[in-house]
C-alpha cells in the first residue's frame, strides 16, 4: 500500500472507536475524524457547525433547535437525520451500554434518571425528532458550553442500524469495511499494533474543502519509539504531549519543529479511597503535602509545565481556583502519625499504578516512591501497566493510588469539577461526598458568573485541600511535532484539539 498522505503519531493502541465507550484522547482524536456532531472543533479549538447548520436557542436557555444540513451523508449515502441523533444518545444513555462518559448527556431533561435506571421511558427525556432536518433538545438547566459540547466524542452519531446488525451477529460494528461514519473520513484498515488507514468520504457534506485523501495513524507508545519513527520521516506530525522524550526536551525544545503551548490539561495523582490507608484523609494528605512540584517541572517534565495547586487550570473561562496545599513535610509526618503511622512503621504495602510505556510516568513515579520514602519512611512499591489494562484498572478500582490526568473537554471549569460527584463514570476514586455533590449541582442551575465559580471554588477546596481525594502536580503543555513551512491547519488552542480534516500540505 502505498504512503498516506499524512503519516502522524498517535500515543498507544486505541482502546475502542465506539463514541459511547471513548474516555481517552488518543481514541478521541481518530472519532472526530470518522464523525461529525452537531457542532465539530476547528483548529483553533472553537465549535462551529457542524451536521447542524444552525441553532436556536430559547429565552430561558434551556431548548435548542439544531436544524441540520440537508447535505450531510453517512458514508453509504443515506442522509444523517436527528433521528440517527435520538438514537445515538439513547444507546449511549442506556445502562447497558456502560457508557463512563454518558454523563456528559446528563445537562439534557431527565437523561441522567434514564442512564441511571430510574426512568425507563426514553420518550420523556429531552431529546426529539419532530422533523427528519430538526433536532430539539430540552436541558435541565442554562449550560453556557452546551454548543461545544456538541462536538465531543460521546455525544457523535453512529449508525445505530449497522450497530445492532454488528450486534446481532456478535461482531464488532468498528470493523474496517463495516464502520458507517458522518465524518470527513472513514475507516480503510486498522492492523494491531501497525496502523489506522483513514480515506477520505466522499459522501462527507465538506470533503470538498478536506485536503488529505488518506492518513495512517501510527500507534507509538514509548517516545522514544516515537521519536525516532518521526526523526527519520516515517511520520510527519507526532500529536501526543506523552512522546515527547523528556531525557531530551532541553535541546528539542531549540527545534523549529518543536511547538508547545498551554492547554487544559492537569496530571495528578488519584488515590483509591475505598481501600487502607487511603480512605483516612490524613494519610492522602500526608503524601500531598511532601510532594516538591515545582522540582518535578524542572527537573523531569522539563517543556513548560507550571507547578499545579488547583485541578481546575488558572484562568478556564475566567475561573480563579482557591488556594492549594503548601507543602510542608513537617505536617505531613504529624498527619501520617496520627494516622497511625509514625514515621512510617505499619504502613502496609501499596502500589503505585502508571502506564509502563511511558518514560515520563516513568520518571515521575520514581521520584515520588524516593519522595516518600525520604519524607515518611514509606514504602511505595510501583506497578506498570499497558495502557489498555491501565484503564481498566482505574475503572474498577483496582489499585492503591495512581497516575492519572485529565484534558478539558470543552472550556469551562465544570469540564474538570463535575467528574468528581459521588459515583460519577470517571471519579475513579471512590470519593464521595455529599457537600460536594450538591455544590456541583447548584453551579450547573446558576446563571450568575460569580456565584456559579464561587460554588466551583468550595467544592474544589474540599476535593483538594480538605478530602484531598487527588493531588494536582503540574499543568501540561501541549506538545507537537511538524515541520510548519510545510504543513498547515494546526494552532495551538486550550482543548489541545487538532482536527485532521483542517490539515493540509502548504508544500510537498
Amino acid at each position: 500500500m502505498d504512503r498516506a498522505d499524512l503519516v502522524f503519531l498517535n500515543g498507544a493502541e486505541p482502546e475502542t472507536l465506539d463514541p459511547a465507550l471513548i474516555t481517552g484522547q488518543p481514541e478521541g482524536r481518530i472519532a472526530s475524524a470518522l464523525f461529525e456532531g452537531l457542532t465539530a472543533n476547528d483548529q483553533s479549538g472553537a465549535a462551529q457547525p457542524g451536521v447542524a447548520e444552525r441553532w436556536d436557542i430559547s429565552p430561558d436557555g434551556r431548548v435548542y433547535t439544531f436544524h441540520l444540513r440537508e447535505n450531510a451523508r453517512w458514508s453509504n449515502g443515506q442522509p444523517v437525520t436527528s433521528a440517527d441523533f435520538v438514537a445515538s444518545w439513547k444507546r449511549t444513555l442506556q445502562p447497558a451500554t456502560a457508557s463512563e462518559y454518558a454523563y456528559q448527556l446528563h445537562y439534557i431533561r431527565n437523561a441522567k434518571a434514564f442512564n441511571e435506571g430510574q426512568l425507563r421511558d426514553f420518550s420523556e427525556v429531552g431529546i426529539r425528532a419532530p422533523a427528519p432536518a430538526t433536532l430539539e433538545v430540552t436541558l435541565e438547566n442554562p449550560t453556557p458550553f452546551w454548543i461545544d459540547l456538541c462536538a465531543f466524542s460521546t455525544l457523535l452519531p453512529v449508525h445505530v442500524p449497522s450497530v445492532e446488525e454488528a450486534e446481532r451477529r456478535s461482531q464488532s460494528f468498528t470493523r474496517p469495511g463495516k464502520l458507517v461514519t458522518n465524518g470527513a473520513y472513514t475507516l480503510k484498515e486498522w492492523r494491531l499494533f501497525d496502523r489506522i488507514r483513514l480515506e477520505k468520504n466522499p459522501h462527507y457534506w465538506n470533503a470538498a474543502k478536506v485536503a488529505m485523501r488518506t492518513i495512517d495513524i501510527l500507534p507509538a507508545a514509548k517516545p522514544m519509539t516515537a521519536f525516532n519513527l518521526y526523526s527519520t520521516g516515517i511520520a510527519d506530525l507526532l500529536m501526543d504531549k506523552g512522546l515527547a522524550p523528556t531525557a531530551l526536551m532541553q535541546e528539542l525544545k531549540r527545534r523549529p519543529d518543536f511547538h508547545a503551548a498551554p492547554f487544559l490539561g492537569n496530571y495528578f495523582i488519584r488515590f483509591n479511597c475505598t481501600r487502607k490507608p487511603f480512605d483516612d484523609p490524613r494519610v492522602r494528605l500526608a503524601l500531598s503535602l511532601v510532594i516538591d512540584k515545582a522540582a518535578l517541572c524542572e527537573r523531569i517534565t522539563r517543556a513548560g509545565e507550571l507547578p499545579a495547586d488547583s485541578l481546575v487550570p488558572p484562568g478556564t473561562a475566567g475561573y480563579t481556583p482557591p488556594p492549594g496545599l503548601t507543602r510542608s513535610p513537617e505536617k505531613a509526618r504529624q498527619l501520617l502519625a496520627e494516622a497511625g503511622y509514625p514515621g512510617g512503621a505499619g504502613f502496609p504495602i501499596v502500589y503505585y499504578l502508571y502506564k509502563g510505556d511511558s518514560d515520563l510516568d516513568q520518571n515521575i513515579a520514581v521520584e515520588l516512591q524516593s519522595t516518600f520514602k525520604r519524607e515518611l519512611g514509606v514504602n511505595i512499591q510501583l506497578a506498570q501497566q499497558e495502557w489498555k489494562v491501565y484503564l481498566n484498572s482505574l475503572s474498577q478500582l483496582d489499585y492503591d493510588l495512581c497516575r492519572s490526568s485529565w484534558v478539558g473537554d470543552y472550556k469551562d471549569p465544570n469540564t474538570f469539577m463535575d467528574m468528581f460527584v459521588t459515583g460519577g463514570g470517571n471519579n475513579r476514586t471512590g470519593w464521595g461526598d455529599k457537600r460536594y455533590d450538591q455544590w456541583i449541582a447548584a453551579a450547573a442551575a446558576e446563571l450568575d458568573t460569580q456565584r456559579r465559580f464561587d460554588l466551583f471554588r468550595k467544592g474544589e477546596d474540599l476535593l483538594v485541600n480538605e478530602a484531598a481525594a487527588i493531588c494536582p502536580l503540574f499543568y501540561y503543555v501541549g506538545i507537537q511535532f511538524y515541520d510548519p513551512e510545510r504543513l498547515g491547519g494546526i494552532e495551538a488552542n486550550l482543548i489541545d484539539e487538532h482536527p485532521l480534516k483542517n490539515m493540509y500540505w502548504k508544500k510537498p
